[in-house]
């Protein structure tokens, strides 16, 4: 229970410090379209973190005939749970190499454009918004090596972990930036963890029709393990009107390693799982919308 104790005592000021100091770059830019920027360096650093951890694993089977540059090396199971596949120059090393250049902006997108030309269920979820000109390329590259040092001196299978509640302490804190819109992307984690608690999502479909960045999800899977459950128990299926949050969720989802089935779309008039038997339905609606199509 002490170590318990003493890893949630550590981890608060280190999401909170980040915080801070990635506030400070923003100098011009709204919290809405900063937290693309943010948000996608941080999904960027952990696709990046594993793949180079089953790179090295890899490697030590090259004599086997093994290589750690083929694609589908990463996609097989022989090594562990499928990773996404990183090219070269979209790899964390590659970045922070280059973050001091004038150019890193468009270095950036570039990354973020192999990277879904290479993984075909990140086609058009990451954002390519690093080289416009309100964002100050001193700034970005001092993001890059303030995220560059999230995790440092964890094991490298924490590193995905403290990455992931980055992601989401940054969803919040954005959420509270943007004010009534962000209420849009993100339902108060107090909210979250009373509706689950209330429905104990065990095992089962559990299904969130208007599901912003996936908080729901995140929680339920993390009701089944606190509860000394089996995360596989429980399928996950979603859906989301607004395609920017969508793809935020895709993100925040894929950063926690949960698998989801989420649909693009208004649960209302365009239903993507009209045939799913769901266990558990749980939704925050968009209480904050009053022109959301009842007339239809």
């Amino acid at each position: 229970m002490a170590k318990s104790k003493k890893n949630n005592n550590t981890e608060e000021p280190i999401k909170k410090q980040l915080w801070k100091a990635a506030d400070k770059l923003r100098k011009n830019i709204d919290a809405a379209e900063y937290k693309h920027i943010v948000l996608g360096l941080i999904f960027l650093k952990y696709i990046s973190d594993a793949f180079e951890e089953r790179y090295a694993l890899i490697q030590q089977d090259v004599s086997q005939g093994a290589d750690p540059e083929d694609r589908d090396e990463y996609l097989s199971d022989l090594y562990g749970a499928p990773v996404f596949f990183v090219p070269p120059s979209a790899r964390w090393s590659f970045l922070r190499t280059h973050a001091k250049q004038p150019t890193i902006g468009k270095t950036v997108d570039d990354a973020m454009d192999v990277i879904e030309r290479e993984n075909s269920s990140l086609r058009d979820v990451l954002p390519k918004v690093f080289a416009r000109g309100n964002l100050d390329p001193t700034n970005l590259g001092g993001l890059i090596d303030l995220i560059g040092n999230v995790a440092l001196g964890d094991a490298k299978a924490r590193s995905a972990d403290v990455l992931g509640h980055v992601f989401e302490y940054f969803l919040g804190e954005f959420a509270l930036a943007e004010g009534r819109k962000g209420g849009q992307f993100y339902t108060p984690k107090s909210v979250v963890e009373l509706l689950v608690e209330m429905l104990e999502p065990y095992k089962g479909r559990v299904f969130d029709p208007c599901c912003g960045s996936g908080g729901m999800f995140v929680q339920s899977e993390n009701f089944v393990a606190d509860h000394q459950g089996k995360v596989n128990d429980i399928s996950i299926y979603g859906q989301e009107s607004n395609p920017t949050t969508w793809k935020l969720a895709k993100m925040n989802l894929a950063i926690r390693g949960i698998e989801a089935n989420i649909g693009l779309g208004d649960t209302f008039h365009e239903d993507k799982h009209p045939d799913l038997k769901a266990d558990f339905v749980l939704a925050n609606p968009p209480f904050n919308v009053s022109d959301w199509g009842g007339e239809l």
